[in-house]
């Protein structure tokens, strides 16, 4: 494979930086001088570098002031199964789960077949609002069968639901299923994101398994189209 230009190895290294944390958004980056002399290169080489990166929406110039990590979305990989704390770790900012609905009720029809149950089996439906720092960026629904979880709580839920899952009941998520699907948000979930409810959102559908095939829950997420975004790799096998 070719040895990628000095540029682009200069703008993927600006990437890794802003990935991890080092260069925060609505923070300038380094002068061009003092990028000059962190890489070694000429004045164009790193001009090259920050004109692709501008260009691709990951920066922003400001004349007179200087160059800027613009607000990024979150890379929401849907091939990891990771709790919403363990997406943005890396970036050490403070997250916390706002509990707005917590009841034990009977399964319908749908919900039984979503949750692999037999009907008017008991289930938990939790609803709650993801935050990072105080933005308010995914509103989630839940809904788990009372005889797996039969202490979950109110507090639990204020948490991690995969640690308590994973560290107190002792059980091993295995993967999920995952639909997603343009909407317009419900009136509630528009009010608790604060957005126009004319502006198209995000909405993913999991079913939750376990390592033995059980179904463990069904959820519904709403995310902000301004904060995420969803990438996929896919390959095309030979016949």
């Amino acid at each position: 494979m070719a040895r990628l230009p000095m540029y682009r190895q200069i703008a993927d290294t600006i990437r890794y930086k802003i990935s991890e944390g080092e260069y925060k958004a609505g923070e300038a980056l380094p002068t061009e001088a003092q990028l000059r002399q962190e890489f070694d290169v000429s004045r164009v080489t790193v001009r090259q570098a920050l004109k692709l990166l501008i260009e691709n929406g990951e920066l922003e110039s400001i004349q007179g002031s200087g160059t800027y990590v613009k607000e990024n979305k979150v890379n929401y990989d849907i091939y990891r199964q990771t709790s919403f704390d363990e997406k943005w770790a890396h970036l050490n900012v403070a997250t916390h789960s706002e509990v707005i609905a917590f009841e034990i009720s009977q399964a319908n029809l749908t919900m039984a077949e979503h949750l692999d149950i037999e009907e008017n089996e008991r289930i938990i439906y939790v609803k709650r609002v993801r935050f990072l720092e105080d933005n308010p960026i995914t509103v989630e629904e839940t809904w788990l069968p009372l005889s797996l979880f039969p202490d979950l709580s109110y507090n639990v839920m204020q948490k991690s639901k995969y640690d308590y899952i994973e560290n107190q009941k002792g059980l091993v998520i295995d993967r999920s299923e995952q639909e997603i699907i343009p909407v317009h948000p419900p009136e509630d979930v528009s009010e608790l994101l604060g957005i126009d409810p004319n502006q198209p959102i995000i909405e993913k559908r999991t079913r939750g398994y376990l390592s033995d095939d059980t179904v463990f829950e069904y959820s519904r997420n709403y995310f902000k189209s301004s904060d995420y975004k969803f990438t996929l790799v896919a390959k095309r096998h030979s016949s």
